[in-house]
């Protein structure tokens, strides 16, 4: 189990060495997850949060390790 450090936010720089999810994948993760939207600052950088790399990391074990089609993983993530 990954440990997330007690921060309020994390640049995506950040989620990507903690999942193990490179940036360019998150970014799309977003487009096809509609629970999956990051805070953006004025710069317009993602500030994920906590609940954020969970899910980041819920993502991560569907399609990855259970093999479920992004389509499969968004209906699961549903239920």
């Amino acid at each position: 189990m990954t440990v997330i450090p007690p921060k309020l936010y994390f640049s995506i720089s950040e989620v990507a060495d903690l999942t193990g999810v490179k940036a360019h994948v998150l970014r799309y993760w977003e487009s096809e997850f509609p629970d999956l939207h990051p805070k953006k600052n004025r710069a317009g950088n993602r500030s994920y949060r906590e609940k954020d790399i969970r899910l980041v990391m819920l993502i991560r074990d569907l399609l990855y390790k259970q093999g479920f089609t992004i389509q499969g993983a968004r209906l699961q993530l549903k239920d």
